[in-house]
C-alpha cells in the first residue's frame, strides 16, 4: 500500500514535468547550433512561444539564419527574398511577437527567432505570448537572449556576411561536449 502510493506520487509528481497533455512549456528549451561563422560556432539557448506558432517538425542541418530587415520586421522587409525557405533572426521591440511571427511567415519563412532588444540581457527569458487580435501564426517562434541575438548580428556585420548557418534544433543530450560549447558569455 505504502510503496504503491509513494510509487504513483512520484510518477505523477515526474509527469507533471514532462506531460505534454498538460500543456507545461515553461521548462522548455530548444537548442541550436552555429556551424558559420567560425567565431560565433557555439550552442545556443531558445526558448519556443507560450501559446502561439508551430513545432519543429524537421531538423535542418544547414539552414540559413537571417537578420531580418528592418530587424524589427513589424512590416514589409528589404531582404525578404532571402528569408524564404530559412530562418529569420528577429529584434524585439515595435510589435507584437505575433505580428513579427506573422511577417516572417508571410515571407516565406520557416521559423523565426526573436532576440531580445536589450543587447545586456543574458539570463531572462521572456515568455512570448499570443496579442488581442484572435490571428495565429504556423511556424515555430524562439525567444534569443538579448546578449546572444547582439553577438550573432555583431559577428555576422564584422565578416560582412548576410547570413550564419545553423543547425536546428539540436539535441545536447547527445553531445557530451555541450558545457564546453555554449557561448563563453553565458559565464560572465
Amino acid at each position: 500500500g505504502a510503496a504503491m502510493l509513494l510509487w504513483l506520487w512520484l510518477w505523477l509528481w515526474l509527469c507533471a514535468w514532462c506531460w505534454p497533455a498538460r500543456g507545461l512549456r515553461i521548462h522548455e528549451y530548444l537548442y541550436f547550433q552555429v556551424l558559420s561563422p567560425g567565431d560565433i560556432r557555439y550552442i545556443f539557448t531558445a526558448t519556443p512561444a507560450k501559446d502561439f506558432g508551430g513545432v519543429f517538425n524537421t531538423r535542418y542541418d544547414q539552414i540559413h539564419l537571417v537578420p531580418a530587415d528592418p530587424p524589427e520586421a513589424c512590416g514589409e522587409l528589404n531582404n525578404g527574398v532571402f528569408i524564404q525557405d530559412q530562418i529569420a533572426l528577429v529584434e524585439r521591440g515595435g510589435c507584437s511577437f505575433l505580428s513579427k511571427t506573422r511577417v516572417i511567415q508571410e515571407h516565406g519563412g520557416r521559423a523565426v527567432i526573436i532576440a531580445d532588444n536589450a543587447y545586456d540581457n543574458d539570463s531572462f527569458y521572456i515568455e512570448m505570448i499570443q496579442d488581442s487580435s484572435r490571428r495565429t501564426a504556423d511556424i515555430p517562434a524562439l525567444f534569443l537572449l538579448g546578449r546572444d541575438g547582439y553577438m550573432i548580428r555583431r559577428s555576422l556585420e564584422q565578416h560582412g556576411l548576410p547570413w550564419a548557418v545553423i543547425s536546428i534544433p539540436v539535441n545536447v543530450t547527445s553531445i557530451p561536449t555541450y558545457e564546453m560549447m555554449q557561448p563563453p558569455w553565458t559565464f560572465w
